[in-house]
């Protein structure tokens, strides 16, 4: 394991070689007295994941091989983060979240809890790249929303409470509470009734 800065692993973590702890962000580059990585207890971080400074991560969290959470990011209990998913910093997940392989999360993004993120869904965070004009906006997705396999969510899009996005689809606008994203350009639809009893 190669550590930077000042990290704190909880009781029973399992960290398999060869892990990064507490990377420096570009500021604290020529430091070596900063805040590293804070990881709750149970956690099993599987090689090759790279976890940088002012990380903070609940209780139960798991990793698959290789993945890399950027500075400036909270995490709650509970939380799978699969092979090859890349976190940009400054970003917020809550509890209970289940993240599949080879995902992307820009910087600025929320994510409540109960949240799923199929593989290789990819998040964006830059309207007119690479200008940045408008500044950057990390999309908002509300507890307990599902987002399928290979989806594309636009900067500033809020996924609702409990809603769904299909499989492949391009997500332009926000999706209200409880309702259906499919297609591309993703058009709205009810949830089919068998989700709604399950909600």
């Amino acid at each position: 394991m190669i550590e930077y800065g000042k990290n704190v692993a909880g009781e029973n973590a399992r960290i398999f070689d060869p892990v990064t702890l507490g990377f420096p962000s570009r500021e604290n580059l020529k430091k070596t007295d900063f805040t590293g990585t804070t990881i709750g207890k149970n956690a099993v971080i599987r090689s090759g994941t790279i976890l940088y400074c002012d990380v903070a991560i609940g209780d139960d969290f798991q990793t698959g091989h290789n993945v890399m959470i950027r500075e400036k990011t909270t995490i709650g209990n509970r939380v799978s983060v699969g092979t090859g998913t890349v976190i940009e910093g400054h970003t917020v997940i809550g509890s209970d979240v289940s993240i599949q392989s080879m995902v992307f999360i820009p910087t600025d993004t929320q994510i409540g809890d109960h949240v799923f993120i199929g593989p290789n869904a990819v998040l964006t965070n830059d309207r007119y790249p690479p200008t940045r004009i408008g500044g950057l906006r990390g999309p908002v997705i509300k507890k307990g929303a599902a987002i399928g396999a290979n989806t594309t969510i636009l900067p500033g899009v809020c996924i609702g409470e409990g809603a769904l996005v299909a499989a492949g689809s391009v997500v332009t606008r926000d999706v209200p509470d409880h309702m259906l994203a499919i297609g591309s350009p993703a058009r709205l639809r009810q949830l089919p009734s068998v989700m709604k009893d399950d909600a």
